[in-house]
């Protein structure tokens, strides 16, 4: 069925959201390209002209033929760090490939930003990637280019617990696991980012343009007095020949990825989870389909099951407790072939067996309960579970208290955080308040967490936010014996308003590393399918719930 047999698309108001709908993709697209670029293409040509690879064109032929990088954090950093001149993608690329027919986690600095140096950002961005690889058990591949810690912001990034030294940390602990970390010194490494690749299990370094050492040779001088150049110091053959810290040297950044990938083909298969799968099935439903679904208007209600039916092999959906707590849909489904259970805010005004109506995107009692229930059936029988996001809150007022809002809400609260089946979760729409907690948000430990481009991520609504915040600053101003002017209420709440509007986007939240990406709806299914894959390396461990008050 191509679009224009499909009765759906021929509404005015369709035709009006899916408008919307492509000038966000358009947007995204083109964020994508110039965060893609790094540090520009002078800084690109300054890389091939000493005879490297960018970490990009690494990555690209590294992985496998006609196979896809899922990559992780392209957003980081994003509008930060501006006094400095930026830093596309925190200057480091990273996300799930496969090498030689494994699914690995690739970490490569990208040097055509600031050389590679890290700052708290790529920092975060460093740990997000080993702990992925932790979770899914999968092989770590490090293509090191970096000139060490952005000593302007050394304080942010030096000395807490979840700073640079935590990456070392990690390599002991991900070997300790029995987790195959392979890395390549094909650039600078510098000071404490030596021991990275030499905690790794094999390093090895790219001739004349790979060095490691703890201190380079202006600092050398200054230290000590001794007058030495860099290569001497800490190139490929000192480090292959002399100091035997490097496993082996090659003459140029394709024969060096060429032998990591002779690496990964001899390693032994891992213990695999056992999570369903079945042969793929596309959609019956136009997943395109899904621009014109979503309301412009963010307030308006939509049947989320139609989004759910485009995004589920065959459009087939088998959903649990289908007449309780309508507010929250669950369900069984296949996603490219896997059993996922899937949790989703329903949008739509929905009626119960009183006669009563509920809100669409608003959390009550029953539906928490229901969550609750079908969360403990997933991981009673292993099945990965796909929350999707649009999501106002639990239900207010004296009846949803009197109902015990707080108690059946701490008891999906507690079933998502005791969970150990694997976790994604899709924003497509609102996350505000405990909704983004009690549908796996990033403090929830999804194994991947993706927004759409129409996500908002926050406390509350922009609009609730404003007007609270705006009330506080005129009550303050009445404290101090000044009343503002209507003028000046406007131009306060505008203000207020556009700051919030800011901090809501989901630019915002994946500069952060609140979320791991921004993706367009077409690419869900792939996020989820690969998700799984990672996570079927990692044996499940057995389901414990916490105390619950029934």
């Amino acid at each position: 069925m191509t679009k224009k047999q499909s009765p759906i698309s021929d509404s005015l108001e369709f035709n009006k959201n899916e408008d919307q709908f492509r000038q966000l993709l358009n947007k995204l697209q083109t964020r994508r390209k110039k965060i893609q670029s790094g540090g520009g293409e002078k800084k690109i040509e300054e890389q091939h002209a000493r005879g490297k690879l960018t970490a990009r064109e690494r990555i690209a032929y590294l992985i496998d033929p006609s196979t896809e990088f899922l990559e992780i954090g392209l957003f980081a950093a994003d509008g930060m760090y501006e006094e400095y001149g930026g830093c596309p993608s925190a200057g480091v690329v990273t996300g799930i490939g496969q090498v030689s027919g494994r699914l690995c986690v690739i970490v490569a600095n990208d040097a055509t930003v600031k050389a590679g140096a890290w700052f708290p950002m790529t920092a975060k961005k460093n740990l997000r990637a080993q702990e992925i690889a932790m979770e899914n058990r999968l092989p770590v591949i490090y293509l090191v280019d970096s000139a060490g810690v952005f000593l302007p912001l050394q304080d942010e990034i030096f000395p807490d617990r979840d700073h640079f030294g935590r990456q070392f940390r990690n390599n002991a602990v991900l070997s300790s696991m029995g987790v195959v970390q392979i890395a390549a010194i094909m650039g600078n490494c510098v000071a404490g980012g030596a021991y990275l690749p030499i905690m790794s299990d094999e390093a090895m370094i790219v001739d004349k343009t790979g060095t490691i050492f703890l201190a380079g040779s202006y600092l050398v001088k200054a230290a000590i007095g001794e007058e030495i150049d860099n290569e001497t110091l800490g190139g490929a053959t000192t480090h292959c020949e002399i100091s035997g810290v490097t496993d082996n040297k090659f003459p140029d950044d394709k024969s060096c990825l060429d032998y990591i990938r002779s690496i990964m083909d001899k390693i032994g298969e891992p213990t695999l989870a056992g999570f369903n799968r079945a042969t793929p099935k596309p959609p019956k439903k136009l997943i395109e389909e899904i621009a014109g679904l979503l309301p412009a208007d963010r307030g308006k209600p939509y049947d989320m099951m139609e989004i759910i039916e485009r995004l589920v092999d065959d459009s087939a959906f088998d959903e649990y407790k289908a007449l309780y707590g309508k507010t929250i849909i669950c369900g069984w489904a296949r996603i490219d072939g896997w059993a996922v259970g899937i949790v989703a805010n329903q949008r739509k005004v929905v009626k119960t067996k009183k006669g009563e109506m509920q809100m669409g995107g608003v959390i009550y009692s029953d539906s928490a309960d229901k969550a609750a229930r079908f969360i403990m059936n997933c991981n009673q029988r292993k099945i990965p579970i796909v929350f999707i996001q649009d999501v106002s809150g639990f239900m207010v007022g004296s009846k949803a208290e009197h109902g015990g809002i707080i108690k059946d809400g701490a008891k999906m609260v507690n079933a998502v955080a005791n969970s150990t089946v694997p976790k994604f979760t899709i924003i497509v729409g609102n996350s505000y308040g405990a909704g983004n907690y009690a549908m796996c948000g990033k403090a929830y430990d999804p194994r991947l967490i993706v927004a759409w481009p129409t996500a908002q991520i926050a406390v509350m609504s922009g609009n609730s936010a404003a007007k609270t915040l705006l009330q506080i600053r005129v009550n303050a101003e009445k404290a101090k014996g000044k009343t503002l002017s209507p003028e000046d209420e406007a131009r306060l709440l505008e203000e207020i308003t556009e700051r919030y509007n800011t901090q809501l986007s989901p630019y915002y939240a994946a500069a952060r590393l609140w979320i791991d990406d921004i993706i367009t709806p077409a690419e869900t299914r792939r996020v989820i399918s690969t998700g799984i894959a990672a996570a079927n390396h990692a044996p499940v461990e057995r389901f414990n719930v916490g105390v619950i008050q029934v």
